[in-house]
């Protein structure tokens, strides 16, 4: 069994959330086997930024949409894509 790592956009709904807090709440929705590892900040426009955390996941576990369904509950979310996906 491999593990795939994805890049994943998380936009903020607004340049008003709280990054850290918002960082620490994807954290905590992680499906049981995925994980965070690094977390990049990169501003957009107009003072908003996105998150890209890069999250490992089990290769038996169907891919991110999990991930992506979990991150989109996440209050402050505004939308959830994924940038790049590769095994390792």
């Amino acid at each position: 069994m491999g593990k795939v790592a994805a890049k994943i956009k998380v936009m903020p709904q607004s340049p008003d959330v709280d990054l850290d807090d918002l960082q620490e709440r994807l954290e905590n929705t992680l499906p049981e086997g995925a994980k965070i590892n690094g977390v990049e900040r990169d501003e957009v426009a107009f003072g908003l930024v996105a998150l890209y955390p890069t999250v490992i996941v089990p290769d038996d576990a169907g891919g991110t949409e999990a991930v992506e369904e979990e991150f989109g509950n996440v209050d402050g979310v505004e939308s959830v894509e994924v940038e790049n996906v590769g095994r390792i």
